[in-house]
């Protein structure tokens, strides 16, 4: 089935029933894959309330765009999930689902129709929710142990250069100065820089499992030249240069 083009924030084009009452006002876009090989698999799941998950939007691979839910709505795309101190990113954020295999099915190249229409949905929703640009986020930024979407194949950069999210470019991948194990006040500053810029990070001093997958969530959005897990100076200097933006 190929879905065809829809105009932006359309009427409801294929209602879910998945969505009880939003809690906070609108301020920030969460973007996913749908981890499917299917667009209608995808479609199906979304709407099943069974399934009790849902998106806002769906953007399939030529472009076309399906609204699910009302914006108005909190739909259930993010699970467990926090960022810069909300851990209800469901009722804080509008949710577009990105028809994309994932992780699971080697992760494919996003075509450029597909990227074009969510660029042009997502300034929408941005100017008409007024939502900083620094608030356009990965699913694996508001929960790093448990998601990778949409991967570190979707083009950030072009998104940055739309205005919508942030981006700048790193350097390359230099030497590891903290990875698994290690510990002391030098990782527990960095642990704490991470918490600043608004990952869910403890302060435990130790490079522990949590901040492996906190910075390979980071490195996986912002450098995914190569995803470690592991502090090195590319990603220390990436890190405070998108602090100060």
């Amino acid at each position: 089935m190929r879905i065809p083009p829809a105009p932006l924030a359309p009427a409801l084009s294929h209602p879910s029933p998945n969505h009880d009452s939003r809690k906070r006002p609108v301020s920030m876009i969460l973007l996913h894959y749908t981890g499917m090989r299917e667009t209608e698999a995808a479609l199906a799941r979304l709407s099943d309330p069974a399934s009790k998950v849902s998106a806002h939007y769906l953007v399939d691979e030529g472009g076309g765009v399906l609204s699910l839910v009302s914006e108005h709505r909190r739909a259930w795309h993010s699970g467990e999930s926090f960022w810069q101190g909300e851990s209800d990113i469901n009722s804080a954020s509008i949710g577009v689902e990105i028809a994309n295999g994932g992780h699971d099915f080697g992760c494919p190249d996003f075509p450029d129709a597909q990227i074009a229409s969510v660029i042009a949905l997502c300034r929408d929703i941005r100017t008409r929710h007024k939502i900083p640009r620094d608030r356009i986020l990965a699913h694996s930024d508001v929960a790093p142990l448990r998601k990778k979407d949409p991967g570190e194949k979707f083009p950030w950069r072009r998104l940055a250069d739309a205005g919508l999210g942030l981006w700048r470019a790193a350097s390359s991948p230099g030497e590891v100065l903290w990875g698994l194990g290690d510990r002391g006040g030098e990782v527990r500053a960095f642990q704490e820089r991470l918490a600043a810029f608004g990952y869910r990070m403890s302060f435990s001093a130790v490079y522990d499992e949590e901040t492996v997958a906190v910075v390979s969530a980071f490195q996986r959005h912002f450098r995914p030249s190569r995803i470690d897990g592991f502090a090195d100076s590319s990603t220390l200097r990436l890190l405070e240069d998108l602090a100060s933006s």
